[in-house]
């Protein structure tokens, strides 16, 4: 069961935020932490990181020959439930399918479907999530139109997540997800509820019993997985609790510019500088409005996808836990001499080599699971820089346009009387 290891040095790629600490606010400096000088403008330094962005776009593009879209969402009522049903739009270049288009239509349970067959087939491979069943606290009821967009995008994501995976795009499954019309005949010929049953029997006995020696390579990923999800997790609250108080000052900067208006209508002398003043809080609304909306569509997406992947990765390391513990217990009963060891040595040798598979499919997927993690997570915080580098900069503008419009030039008439 020995392959290759994984490095141990996780702490390089770690959040850097503790459970109940709050984000800081640095001050702005002209130098770099190496002492290099900062760029003459935000943008330049952006345009960096997109043209690195994009090069990586290109590059895949090239190579991926499954696209995916999840849209038209459709509400169905029955008497017993009510329901959404996507349109999956299927475009391929892979020779193992009929056709290069093919268009289905999917309700959430569908995905379910879907994630557990590819959990069946490839336990210790990650998975990406799906977004959850139920409406997230403080998020919007069910069935309203952001929740069903919302919803939407992560469904499309979740597809093409798999769609980019070199093992798990080519599983049966996931062809006839794409391709057939219905898959109720498919849904049947998944594993019986009584065989499901001893699988979860046996995953809670080993679970319960627990491992002799789990090897040093699995325990350095436990680690990280655990401390990723910490941080993740604060990084997720934290981001919740801007988009929450941006929403209060919003609401403030609203009320804020009818009051202005007001006040113009009472005071002739200082009507149009109050006016203006108006104006330019209505404006600020606006690109706060913009602002917030970001945060809510492009940044918190992706750390709440991303604290369901902490959890999808502790399901994978329990599992892979509990194919080493099986294979330890039948081990350990082949070496007692109490049972039929002919018999016995051949099942244990098959969960040897189990255990192999296993081992080396987590492996494997690590590297792949932590690239398309690094990739999510920059592009989100780039992208979240810029738009605050954007926000900050027109409010500055209107503000500065302000103050301008209200400089008095002295008189010809004064500074000649200053010079007698």
């Amino acid at each position: 069961m020995s392959g290759q290891t994984v490095s141990a040095d996780f702490s390089g790629h770690m959040l850097d935020l503790e459970e109940d600490e709050d984000l800081e606010v640095f001050s702005k400096n002209t130098s770099l932490a190496d002492g290099s000088p900062v760029p003459n403008s935000p943008s330049s330094m952006i345009n960096q990181y997109r043209l690195e962005e994009d090069t990586a776009e290109q590059q895949n593009g090239n190579t991926k020959d499954i696209f995916i879209t999840v849209d038209d969402p459709e509400s169905h009522v029955t008497a017993i439930e009510t329901f959404i049903v996507y349109r999956v739009l299927t475009k391929t270049t892979r020779s193992e399918f009929d056709t290069s288009e093919y268009e289905v239509r999917r309700r959430y349970q569908d995905f379910l479907w879907l994630r557990s067959r590819l959990e069946e087939s490839h336990p210790t491979l990650i998975i990406h999530p799906l977004p959850e069943k139920f409406v997230m606290r403080g998020m919007v009821e069910r069935f309203n139109e952001d929740f069903i967009q919302t919803r939407r995008k992560a469904l499309q994501r979740f597809l093409n997540k798999i769609s980019e995976h070199p093992i798990l795009s080519y599983c049966q499954s996931f062809k006839v997800f794409l391709t057939a019309q219905e898959l109720t005949s498919h849904k049947k010929q998944g594993a019986g509820f009584l065989s499901r049953m001893g699988e979860t029997m046996r995953a809670v006995a080993n679970s319960v019993r627990g491992l002799r020696s789990r090897p040093a390579e699995f325990i350095l990923m436990q680690e990280y997985v655990e401390a990723f999800g910490n941080k993740i997790s604060s990084v997720d609250r934290v981001t919740q609790r801007i988009i929450r108080e941006q929403r209060e000052y919003l609401d403030e900067l609203k009320q804020y510019s009818p009051t202005y208006t007001q006040w113009a209508g009472s005071e002739e002398e200082l009507a149009e500088p109050l006016k203006s003043v108006a104006s330019c809080v209505e404006r600020c609304s606006k690109e706060t409005e913009e602002r917030i909306h970001h945060l809510s569509d492009v940044l918190l997406p992706v750390l709440h996808e991303y604290v369901l992947c902490a959890e999808s990765l502790k399901a994978v390391m329990k599992r892979r836990d509990n194919i080493q513990a099986e294979f330890e217990v039948k081990n350990e009963a082949l070496a007692s001499k109490k049972v039929d060891q002919e018999a016995l040595q051949e099942e244990v040798d098959g969960l040897a080599d189990r255990v192999e598979q296993a081992n080396n499919a987590l492996k494997g997927d690590w590297s792949h699971w932590q690239n398309s993690m690094r990739t999510d997570l920059k592009s989100a915080f780039i992208s979240t820089a810029e738009k605050n580098v954007e926000y900050y900069e027109k409010c500055l503008a209107v503000w500065e346009s302000f103050l301008l419009s209200q400089k008095v030039e002295p008189s010809d008439d004064r500074n000649s009387g200053d010079v007698s």
